[in-house]
């Protein structure tokens, strides 16, 4: 009788482990996106930098990105501006501040012809979206 007992418990054993391995997923479930400012900025920092520099596109040939994230007053940011006069008013600045990262981007480059492709750019980076256009 015990070696019985023995095997039904084996048996019983192996089916809970079985069923508690199927509940398990096969990945660790993702971290969660970071919303605060400074995280958000630098996905978009990265996200210009390959689209639109790195990448070559012409819209962007005249300017250069000047990337400002390590901010003392809590708002990252970026600036576009003139290729050959980085020292001149920025044509662009796109900032966040606060956990979750409050956007705002503004300056004349904006109302360019870019300017449309520019902000969609932004608002998909930041939400934790890659990739060119």
């Amino acid at each position: 009788m015990r070696g019985t007992a023995f095997i039904r418990f084996l048996a019983t054993a192996g089916v809970v482990a079985t069923l508690a391995a199927g509940c398990q997923s096969a990945r660790p479930p993702a971290p969660a996106q970071n919303t605060a400012a400074l995280p958000t900025m630098e996905r978009v920092a990265l996200g210009a930098n390959a689209c639109w520099f790195k990448s070559g596109d012409a819209a962007f040939k005249p300017y250069r990105l000047a990337p400002e994230l390590n901010s003392f007053s809590g708002r990252p940011r970026i600036l576009l501006v003139k290729r050959n006069s980085p020292e001149s008013r920025p044509l662009a600045v796109v900032q966040a501040e606060g956990h979750p990262a409050r956007l705002q981007a503004f300056g004349p480059l904006f109302n360019e012809p870019v300017g449309t492709r520019m902000a969609t750019d932004v608002k998909r980076w930041a939400a934790g979206g890659t990739g060119c256009r």
